[in-house]
């Protein structure tokens, strides 16, 4: 092998990517899984997020923006969520409709997905509110110190009461983390 196939490899985590595929990389990001795309393209998993390149470009999804992927009849559907605010130090989410994957050959890049998504998640609470409910997530942004408090409403819940709460835990959680130095 060559020094430059030797540097590739330390860059991408020892993942080469098919010819001709591209996934610029920030920092310490590298490269863990790829498929190919039924009908042409790729999923490409790196350490920071989940690339999408498709013939029209590549787009990334952070993996805290996931809220959810699952894996069956080798199709990898992905609920991406949208930041549409903040409440205090709390970031309030949206989840967009999955968007389905169909993958030629799989490899590794369903259990990588897996990992990632699961891996950034550091704590789960389901909170009731009127009209529905939140969901308040605390997860690891890969590249980033800390984590991020976020929060999921059920449509039909309480804006308001959403953005209130939020607000309040989160600088409970900075108190906690404070008197705890």
């Amino acid at each position: 092998m060559s020094w430059w196939g030797r540097f590739t490899d330390k860059i991408t985590g020892g993942v080469r990517l098919p010819e001709g595929l591209d996934v610029p990389l920030t920092g310490e990001e590298h490269i863990l899984a790829f498929a190919e795309l039924t009908g042409g393209g790729h999923l490409v998993a790196t350490s920071h997020a989940l690339v999408v390149a498709e013939e029209d470009g590549q787009r990334r999804i952070p993996w805290h923006l996931i809220s959810k992927a699952v894996w069956g009849n080798d199709v990898l559907a992905v609920t991406e969520a949208l930041e549409h605010g903040t409440a205090g130090e709390a970031v309030l989410l949206t989840d967009q409709p999955p968007r389905r994957y169909p993958l030629a050959q799989a490899y590794r890049l369903p259990d990588v997905v897996h990992a990632r998504v699961t891996g950034s998640i550091r704590s789960t609470h389901r909170h009731e509110l009127p009209g529905g409910g939140a969901w308040f997530v605390q997860r690891k942004v890969p590249g980033r110190d800390g984590v991020v408090l976020q929060v999921r409403a059920d449509p039909g819940t309480d804006e308001a009461a959403v953005t209130t709460l939020a607000a309040d835990v989160a600088r409970k959680i900075r108190e906690a983390q404070a008197s705890a130095f």
